[in-house]
């Protein structure tokens, strides 16, 4: 029989967003089984918070520059991946950046509601005397990395931004033995975390740990899988979640279509042209329009 696991962890060092913990006597071979698991979790299912869209003003692409800022917008749009934010909400977040003359650092970033920048002194550009730049951001929350081909916009100078949301950087672990007693095949664990800033190692720690326990639970007490009777395929991808605000209709017509509540392309395919002819400030008119939109995304119009 497998004895009850007892054992010690330590925080034998803590630097600014750095920790070194120890953990110790762990049962021979245990040393690596959690210290590989910790680090799989800690680098890659931590939720974070990171910047998913730029818009400036006066820049229609990334492939370009602003009058009076050193850097080149590639170069900016690298510097704002860098970024850090702590966020308590997972819901979309809208930041500005409004700065003139000098340096502009992270802090020059206002951001809304609970989210914070984890790093101010962070240097984004500069710029030269009596020069301007101003932009509005988004900040997402979510684990891992999503790249910016997830989220196409057609907004005329939008730019999508990968982003890593981990709030983790890097983990190293070692695994020593140690004595218990007159038996030296413990294993003593020592694991290593570096951080963005926004979140304390142990925390971190924890939260990993509670990740990989909701995981084994599944294998202990198996919760039944209920598959719906009827699942909603993701038929047309990333397109489908667009909003109407966001395929090239006039103001007009995505206000009627918005206050009637489609809200998204998925929402325009799903309906039917009779019922959308009636929508209050629309008509047939308005219905080719839509039309027109939808197949430049490459996507069937709704049905009759």
């Amino acid at each position: 029989m497998v004895n009850e696991p007892i054992f010690e962890i330590k925080e034998v060092e803590k630097k600014e967003n750095y920790g070194k913990l120890v953990f110790s006597p762990l049962e021979q071979g245990y040393g690596n089984t959690i210290g590989n698991s910790l680090r799989r979790v800690l680098l890659t299912s931590l939720p974070g918070a990171a910047i998913t869209q730029v818009k400036i003003s006066g820049v229609k692409h990334q492939f370009s520059t602003l009058k009076g800022m050193k850097e080149d917008i590639v170069e900016f749009i690298l510097n704002l991946k860098k970024v850090r934010f702590s966020c308590e909400s997972d819901k979309l977040s809208k930041a500005t950046l409004s700065a003139s003359g000098g340096q502009v650092k992270a802090g020059d970033i206002k951001t809304e509601g609970k989210v914070h920048v984890a790093n101010p002194e962070f240097i984004l550009a500069d710029l030269a005397k009596g020069s301007k730049l101003e932009a509005k951001l988004e900040i997402t929350c979510g684990v891992g990395y999503s790249p910016a081909e997830e989220r196409p916009t057609s907004e005329i100078g939008a730019i999508p931004l990968d982003a890593s949301f981990s709030p983790i950087t890097r983990v190293n672990y070692k695994v020593e033995e140690t004595r218990v007693g007159r038996l030296t095949n413990y294993d003593k664990l020592t694991l290593e975390v570096w951080t963005d800033g926004t979140i304390d190692i142990k925390d971190a720690v924890v939260k990993a740990s509670k990740i990989l326990i909701s995981y084994y639970s599944q294998i202990v007490e198996p919760k039944k899988v209920v598959k719906e009777k009827e699942e909603k395929k993701d038929l047309y991808g990333p397109v489908g979640k667009l909003s109407v605000e966001e395929i090239g209709l006039p103001t007009r017509v995505a206000n009627a279509l918005l206050k009637s509540g489609y809200e998204t392309v998925e929402d325009l395919v799903g309906a039917k042209r009779q019922d959308l002819v009636k929508v209050r400030n629309l008509g047939e008119k308005s219905v080719k329009v839509i039309e027109a939109a939808l197949g430049e995304k490459g996507i069937k119009p709704f049905s009759a």
